[in-house]
Formats: structure tokens, sequence, C-alpha cells
């Protein structure tokens, strides 16, 4: 009876697991319904030889704004103001824009949370793994459409309510980009000109490629 008994625990446990299918569509509820988010973000890369770590802000607008403040070098920068993709190093003469439609950088994968969000179509191959039990956390994962030779897969962290605290970027060279996102606030007012970048006296606004 013992067999029984761990059946009986086992199968509504199995029955309440959800699909990959399932938790992508409360990521794409939860994010089409917001206006802006921000939050405290840690961005880890390992490749190369290198184990680098960075921290700054992050802010997203719609429709198809975002802002990655980086705590070090203070005023390092990228930008996507809507149209052009701006990146920006204190100490360097120049900050590099190019047009969005050609934006190939490792944070492109968030774009899709600046419009109207439909994971399915922006992931293939999607897979679900629980990480953790308490809180009920998973593992969403899947190769973006359009960028296979270079990436391997995209994962992102999420909740059972489909909110994103996590994002891991594994490329096809084996190196991997890690950001880990807190103190996440939602639909808070952007303060005027946080998407408009202002050059430093002295730097020039040159059209460059995709920052990698």
């Amino acid at each position: 009876m013992k067999w029984l008994l761990a059946l009986l625990i086992t199968v509504p446990a199995l029955a309440q697991q959800p699909t990959a299918a399932e938790i992508a569509k409360r990521v794409d509820a939860h994010y089409n319904r917001l206006q802006s988010l921000q939050a405290r973000y840690t961005e880890r890369y390992q490749g190369m030889g290198m184990d680098r770590s960075e921290t700054g802000t992050l802010t997203l607008q719609k429709p198809g704004r975002m802002r990655w403040a980086y705590d070090s070098p203070a005023g390092k920068l990228f930008l996507l103001d809507g149209k052009d993709a701006i990146s920006f190093t204190p100490g360097d003469a120049q900050a590099e824009r190019f047009p969005q439609k050609q934006l190939d950088d490792l944070r492109s994968p968030l774009r899709f949370l600046l419009g109207h969000t439909e994971l399915a179509k922006e992931l293939d191959g999607v897979t679900l793994t629980l990480v953790s039990d308490s809180p009920r956390t998973y593992s969403l994962s899947g190769t973006p459409k359009g960028m296979s030779q270079r990436l391997r897969k995209v994962s992102l962290t999420v909740d059972a309510d489909g909110q994103i605290h996590g994002l891991r970027i594994d490329e096809s060279d084996g190196a991997a980009t890690t950001f880990t996102f807190t103190a996440i606030r939602e639909n808070v007012p952007a303060a005027a000109g946080e998407f408009t970048f202002s050059p430093p006296p002295g730097v020039t606004v040159v059209n460059g490629a995709a920052p990698m």
C-alpha cells in the first residue's frame, strides 16, 4: 500500500507542473500589461579566459526604449531611444550609434519586453525546467529566432506569475553572460530625457557597428 500512497501524492504534484507554453503565456501576460520597468542588475560575463561582473540600473519603457546605466565606470551607457541604439563609455572620444533594426547585442533578447510580448514567436525550441520549489521558480529556455549562429540558447529565470528575475545567454563559442535583476519596480514613470543621449563636451556621435 505504500507504493499506492506514494503514487497518490506524486500524481497531483505532477499535475500541478505547468508546461513551457503555459509559463511562456504567463510571461507574455505579465509584460504586455506594463508600460515601464526599472530594476537593478548584475551582469556577469564568462568566456575567452575572462570572468567579469558589472552592475547598474536598467530602465525599460514602451514603445521600444531601453537604458542600461552602469555603475562603473560612472556614465557608461547603452541606450535604445525607440529608433537607434547608442553605446558610450566615459573616456572615449566617440559614442557609437546604429539603427535599432540592426541590433545584434547580447542585451537584445530583452527587446521583446518593449512591444507586444509573444515568447512562442521569439524563441525556438522552448523548454521548461523547475529551478526552485520555494519560491516556485522556473527556467524557460530557447534559441532567439534569427540568432542561432551566434547564440546557443537564452534562459529566462521566471517566477510563477511570469516575472523575469534573471537572463542567461549562452553563445555558440562557449561564452556565457548572466543578468540578475533585483529591486524590480513596474510602471514607474521615467524621468524626462532618460532615453536621450547628450554627449559630454568633446564627444562626437558616429555611426558604427553594433557593440559586442
